[in-house]
C-alpha cells in the first residue's frame, strides 16, 4: 500500500489600508499584491482577485483532472476566463459567475467536458462559492 504524504500550506491573507493610498494584501506565505480602487487604474481590485482565484483554481484543477483521467500527457494548456454579473439591487454581490473553460490538447469534445466538470468538482474555490460559508467576524 502506498502512503500519500499531504503537505499543508498556510491559508489566509491580511489587508492593510492607511488614511491615504491603496490596500496592500499579504498572504500567510508572504505573497503580496497591491489593490487598486479606481475604475480606470490598472491592477487588481477586490472583484478581480475573486475572479482570479476562481480562474487559477480551475486551471490547476483541470490539470489534476487530466492526470486523474490518465491523459495528462496529451494536455498542452488549460485556460479559464472568469467574469460575472453584479446584482442590480443590494446587497452588492455577484449573482452569476461566467466561466469560459478552454482545454488544448489531443482530446475530443467529451474528454474536454469531462476534464472541465471534474475540475469544477475538485476546485476548492468553486466549491466554496457554490456554498454559503460562514463568516466569523472579530473586532479588536
Amino acid at each position: 500500500m502506498v502512503e500519500l504524504k499531504v503537505k499543508t500550506r498556510p491559508i489566509g491573507a491580511t489587508a492593510v489600508l492607511g488614511r491615504l493610498g491603496h490596500p496592500q494584501v499579504t498572504s500567510e506565505t508572504g505573497g503580496q499584491v497591491d489593490v487598486v480602487t479606481g475604475a480606470s487604474e490598472p491592477g487588481f481590485n477586490p472583484l478581480d482577485l475573486m475572479f482570479s482565484s476562481l480562474a487559477a483554481c480551475l486551471v490547476l484543477s483541470g490539470r489534476i483532472a487530466a492526470s486523474k483521467l490518465g491523459i495528462l500527457d496529451r494536455l498542452s494548456e488549460v485556460r479559464v476566463h472568469v467574469t460575472g454579473e453584479k446584482a442590480h439591487e443590494g446587497p452588492s454581490r455577484i449573482t452569476r459567475f461566467i466561466v469560459d473553460f478552454r482545454i488544448e490538447g489531443d482530446f475530443d469534445d467529451e474528454q474536454k467536458k469531462q476534464i472541465a466538470h471534474i475540475a469544477e468538482e475538485i476546485c476548492t474555490v468553486s466549491n466554496t462559492l457554490k456554498s454559503s460559508p460562514e463568516i466569523s467576524l472579530t473586532i479588536d
